[in-house]
């Protein structure tokens, strides 16, 4: 992977940390992450599957920081997270009318995309996984629209979590926060100002880490789904800022490229 520093590799990180943080979460708790990764109760061995899963997501995120072991690290979380998005996939289609499930797929999906990017960045520039590194951006690119239609179809809830002390009113915010994922998709799918809108798209979810989960937690810390709901919202926003470094390195070799030209 180019390593330019480590600001410039933030995602990596961030991603890394988010499955450390999951797999810990896990170990803690012996339970997955409730929603998000949705086994059901009745599932056979789901206790030792739990803590399985958990052992799995806290060791691929410490290898995913060690070069000799990142692809492994990569691809082994793209797996688990295809999982658990395939887990929702049935549910989303028993009932179309419901949207909630349909959201859930493209959460998980967001974290696969970002798998996928970080499984093309490890592999050799002439791989046929590393050639179709930009393709999963675009598959990610796919993702924020979901979350735009998910703000939407749950505006009383969105307006609800959103600080009143934020000017000029609760409105307001939502609009703009639900315009900036779809935007994100658009620039992101079209590759018009891409690099602007994937950063701006991670600081957005940042900001309602910040807002929204870590208030919960801090309000109610025995409550698991809020734990669970920190740690997706991390790794969504490590999904964002993988996104944004690959698109920033294309826009530099682009740019260098130019100019020995």
């Amino acid at each position: 992977m180019e390593r330019r520093g480590i600001t410039s590799n933030l995602g990596l990180y961030v991603y890394a940390a988010a499955a450390i943080f999951l797999g810990l979460l896990g170990l803690v708790s012996g339970d997955f992450a409730t929603t998000w990764q949705n086994v059901g109760p009745n599932v056979p061995l789901r206790a030792p599957l739990a803590y399985i899963t958990a052992v799995i997501e806290l060791a691929a995120g410490i290898a995913l920081l060690l070069p000799h072991t990142a692809r492994a690290a990569a691809l082994t979380l793209t797996v688990l997270y295809s999982i658990f998005t395939l887990i929702w996939v049935p549910r989303a289609l028993v009932n179309l009318g419901n949207y909630d499930p349909i959201g859930n797929v493209f959460e998980e999906f967001s974290l696969v995309a970002a798998g996928l990017i970080l499984c093309a960045t490890f592999s050799p520039p002439g791989s046929p996984i590393g050639r179709r590194r930009s393709f999963f951006v675009l598959l990610f690119g796919i993702c924020p629209i979901s979350f735009g239609i998910v703000h939407i179809i749950d505006m009383p809830g969105l307006l609800g979590g959103i600080p009143n002390w934020l000017p000029p009113n609760r409105m307001f915010w939502a609009y703009i926060t639900t315009l900036g994922f779809f935007a994100a998709a658009i620039a992101i799918l079209t590759r018009i100002k891409a690099l602007l809108a994937s950063r701006l798209l991670t600081a957005q979810i940042l900001i309602f880490e910040v807002l929204f989960w870590i208030p919960r937690l801090l309000a109610e810390p025995g409550n698991h789904f809020n734990w669970a709901g920190n740690a997706i919202s991390i790794a969504i926003a490590g999904a964002s800022w993988v996104v944004s470094d690959t698109i920033s390195r294309e826009v530099v070799t682009a740019r260098d490229l130019k100019s020995e030209t």
